[in-house]
């Protein structure tokens, strides 16, 4: 059944079959990250049965498990965002270390992803037990009100058929879900407002030394962009990793933070301690993650939880076009390619996973939406990072991955021109920039010739100065990014591959420019040395105006089964309900027409907890009691 005991109730492919034979199922939920957990802990919690198809073994959600995944991050050369996980060819991810620079009309077969180009993406998702928030880094803001609209404001993009002010209540019950830790009055800037008298789950994370000294050298910089004046102050970033409860979280009641996920709940987890390589995996799990909502749920005692079962094809009934079952395909074994496959029914449909994978099953079971907006309209944050060493060391490598950062260029008249971003300050040194620290030390030593005492004196004073700027920049909607299959392609239980077709526009990339522009200022105004240098060779290079870059993928995969006002324009409603097949939802960030410059996580959380008074509302409709006709005449004599 699986390959390895865990603190969830897990079922076989046989019962499982055998409940949905009997009509036990009010949902079945493909995936089990943090749209399919939110979604399965909301609708058990409420009475309803739900089946949820996890495509990975269950490995993580022992605290043994666990444990096997932070010792594997340990000892891989590799400390790319998937290095805690090991390869299953069954259920394949994608890896940033398969990417490489695509040749002109040539496709990339070598990852899990097939890159048509013309640029290599190297964006990555996790598909185990918990979803991508296995390895997210969970800095969490909420979207700006702008963002919703940037169509009608600035002629770019797609608009939401909601706003703002329709997701904000949605907004809290994803901050408690998560367990944010931050304070109301560092983040209300740009058009963010909260009800009055709202207050985080948890007290915000302290500001690291570096975040101090770049505040320090920075604070107060203007830039005059498209006739507006941006003036800079770093502040701190929302985290979804337990802090300090805040007392006076709903009205005094408080927050009780929720610490790691294992057969017995272990004493561990209830606050961060600082961990530097809490992306991809926190060793003492304080960081939110998705196994976590899940736990909730099977508590519940109304989820049935089947890993190791590989979606493979949505059916659809010709005559009434409501989806009729899902056929998955169950393995025993990470490294043998048998299996098994089965069907399963229910009353609802919930695909989960993400929006690569929701697109790519779609498409897989040639169910394009009537508006053959299915697989299309991939966004992804697209990433420039600036590295340079400050002139004194400034305590890099110590604090979480990321705490705080610069959002005064995430608004602004000039996104009529240019695509806006928010910057990060890295804790992490130089590293996803050039390798560091490893590379450093290989400098030091072929280059240099430092070994010994002085090996490791240059290395400290190498590494305590180092600044990473991560610029997070807008990629709006464009139908010509897009996933689609072909069976020229499959993985080894035979299902297809998704195949990414991805560019760059020139308003992104003008975004990209200018924010290297402001990296040349941050930099002079603090006194380091700018080491940024961008080869034609990588293979993320392009060539802008005449100068060269090179972006990076931010694993925020969007935009891919799209939410709109009618079947014409999209694929699902604001409820994430498919257009064409009433009994079908599609959620998470693929819904989202538009990213803006904020992680996605927060806000399609908040889209889940929106969906889902839909579903039940929905699956409530089922459970009308059923009376004989003289007293339903009866009944309705006496309300006449």
């Amino acid at each position: 059944m699986s390959e390895s005991n865990s603190t969830i109730e897990q079922v076989t492919p046989e019962q499982a079959i055998q409940n949905s034979n009997d009509g036990k199922y009010d949902a079945v939920i493909v995936g089990s990250g943090i749209s399919g957990a939110i979604a399965a802990k909301e609708l058990t919690s409420r009475g309803y049965q739900v089946l949820v198809l996890e495509a990975a073994p269950a490995k993580s959600l022992s605290y043994d498990g666990f444990k096997e995944y932070v010792s594997n991050y340990y000892v891989n050369a590799s400390k790319d965002n998937n290095a805690p996980y090991p390869d299953n060819p069954n259920a394949p991810m994608p890896r940033s270390t398969d990417v490489r620079k695509l040749c002109l009309g040539q496709m990339d077969t070598q990852g899990y992803m097939v890159q048509n180009g013309p640029l290599a993406l190297d964006s990555t998702y996790t598909r185990v037990t918990g979803g991508t928030t296995m390895h997210w880094e969970a800095k969490i803001l909420r979207m700006l009100p702008d963002d919703f609209k940037i169509k009608t404001h600035y002629g770019v993009g797609l608009d939401w058929p909601i706003s703002y002010d329709d997701l904000m209540p949605y907004y809290r019950m994803a901050e408690r879900e998560i367990g944010v830790s931050a304070n109301v009055e560092e983040q209300g800037f740009y058009g963010l407002k909260y009800e009055p008298g709202y207050v985080y789950p948890m007290h915000g994370l302290p500001a690291s030394y570096l975040d101090q000294v770049v505040a320090k050298g920075i604070d107060g910089a203007e830039f005059e962009l498209a006739g507006e004046v941006h003036t800079v102050k770093v502040r701190p970033f929302p985290q979804g990793r337990n802090g300090i409860p805040n007392a006076d979280y709903q009205n005094g009641a408080g927050f009780k933070p929720v610490g790691a996920v294992g057969a017995v709940q272990s004493e561990q987890g209830g606050r961060c301690q600082g961990n530097n390589n809490c992306v991809p995996i926190c060793p003492v799990q304080a960081k939110y993650d998705a196994r976590k909502t899940l736990y909730s749920a099977a508590q519940t005692g109304n989820l049935d939880f089947l890993p190791q079962a590989v979606a493979s094809k949505v059916f659809v009934d010709g005559c009434t076009d409501q989806v009729s079952h899902i056929e998955f395909k169950h393995y025993t074994k990470s490294s043998s390619p048998e299996h098994t496959t089965g069907n399963i029914t229910a009353k609802t449909f919930i695909l989960a996973t993400n929006a690569v994978e929701n697109a790519r099953l779609m498409l897989a079971s040639d169910l394009p939406s009537s508006s053959g907006l299915m697989g299309k309209n991939l966004m992804d944050h697209t990433y420039l990072l600036a590295w340079g060493l400050l002139p004194e060391a400034a305590g890099t490598m110590r604090g979480t991955k990321c705490t705080s950062g610069i959002a005064d260029f995430r608004y602004g008249q000039s996104r009529a021109k240019q695509a806006p971003f928010g910057v990060d300050i890295h804790n992490d040194g130089w590293g996803w920039a050039t390798g560091s620290p490893f590379s450093d030390i290989e400098e030091l030593v072929d280059t240099e010739n430092k070994f010994g005492k002085a090996l490791r004196q240059s290395t400290v004073e190498r590494i305590s100065n180092q600044l990473l700027f991560a610029y997070m920049v807008e990629q709006p909607a464009d139908e010509s990014n897009r996933i689609t299959v072909d069976p020229e392609y499959t993985d080894a239980l035979g299902n297809m591959r998704p195949i990414v077709n991805y560019n760059l526009s020139d308003y992104s990339k003008a975004g990209i420019a200018y924010a290297r522009e402001t990296s040349k200022v941050f930099f002079q105004r603090l006194g380091a040395q700018d080491f940024s240098s961008y080869s034609l060779l990588d293979y993320g290079s392009f060539n802008y105006q005449g100068d060269s870059y090179y972006f990076r993928g931010g694993n925020h995969f969007s935009g891919t089964h799209v939410m709109g006002t009618s079947a014409k324009n999209s694929v699902v409603n604001e409820y994430q309900q498919s257009w064409d097949h009433s009994n079908l939802y599609l959620i998470g960030s693929g819904s989202m027409p538009s990213i803006g410059t904020s992680n996605t996580t927060l806000t399609l959380a908040a889209l889940c907890f929106k969906t889902t008074e839909h579903i039940l509302a929905h699956l409530s409709s089922y459970r009308v009691n059923v009376v004989a006709d003289d007293a339903f005449k009866l009944a309705k004599g006496a309300r006449s």
